[in-house]
């Protein structure tokens, strides 16, 4: 008997693009969801105009700093080099900031966004019983995670910047691969909720989401070029987080259990 064909990698990719797509329409349902869920969203996004305001406003000033080796080159190389520079700069600043702004929205609005996955849950025939974990060891696993993002991004973010100095390829390959890598790890961000329900926490998430990354990649991407639109990020996390709980529900933590500390995947429990 032969075992069920997996869908392809480009079906799934599509798939996940399709999720975020469907929990936004959830909320376009459940308005009063919507705006409970964009409280937290719009709290943070205060800070972030004030820090990207900030960035922006002194943009030429770092280019010049980055690039102290143009000084004595003709004014238009010069400019040029630092036009370049300015725009790996806040290429990268925008990269770290869409995942931090995850990580620090789900992690002020956990509440909030914990009430929408279970609403989303409950629509959909039931939601698994909340764990029985301690608040502090609860908040404690969030900060953790939260920092640790914030390293990876960072990590992630200084990479992309020195990539963005090469010609052409800086400018048109390294934002996609930058979208796609940034879309797997909000992803891990926005499936948090939906899969601690289900007793997996960060290593097993990750785990689940490298069996079916072409999924995950999609649903991300797909949030995080969304997340670029002006108020895209506040608008649309409401939406991201239901997206991600049906995509958690449907596909990813499905006949999956979690044993010695990974996840096994069914049949082999």
């Amino acid at each position: 008997m032969t075992s069920p064909q997996r869908p392809s990698k480009l079906k799934d990719l599509f798939t996940g693009v399709g999720y975020l797509f469907r929990g936004i329409g959830w909320t376009a349902r459940h308005p009063g969801q919507w705006l409970f869920g964009l409280i937290p969203a719009v709290i943070v996004l205060v800070f972030y105009v004030a820090a990207l305001g900030t960035l922006a406003f002194n943009l030429d000033g770092l280019a010049g700093w980055v690039t102290p080796f143009a000084d004595d080159w003709a004014e238009g190389a010069r400019t040029t080099v630092r036009v370049v520079a300015g725009l790996a700069i806040f290429g990268a600043s925008v990269f770290v900031a869409i995942l931090l702004f995850t990580a620090l929205t789900l992690l002020v609005g956990d509440p909030f966004y914990s009430k929408i996955a279970e609403r989303v849950e409950e629509s959909q025939g039931g939601a698994p019983p909340e764990p029985d974990v301690p608040l502090l060891t609860s908040i404690g696993r969030a900060v953790k995670d939260s920092l640790l993002l914030g390293v990876i991004a960072v990590a992630f973010g200084l990479v992309f910047f020195v990539l963005g100095f090469l010609p052409v390829v800086g400018q048109t390959v390294v934002p996609v691969v930058a979208a796609c890598v940034s879309g797997y790890f909000l992803a891990g961000e926005l499936t948090a909720n939906a899969m601690e329900r289900r007793g997996l926490l960060r290593r097993d998430r990750f785990a689940l989401l490298k069996r079916n990354r072409p999924l995950a990649v999609g649903f991300g991407a797909a949030t995080f070029v969304t997340f670029l639109i002006p108020l895209g990020a506040v608008l649309a996390m409401p939406g991201a987080v239901a997206g991600a709980t049906l995509m958690t529900r449907e596909r990813l933590a499905t006949g999956s259990q979690v044993k010695g500390g990974a996840v096994a995947p069914p049949g082999r429990h």
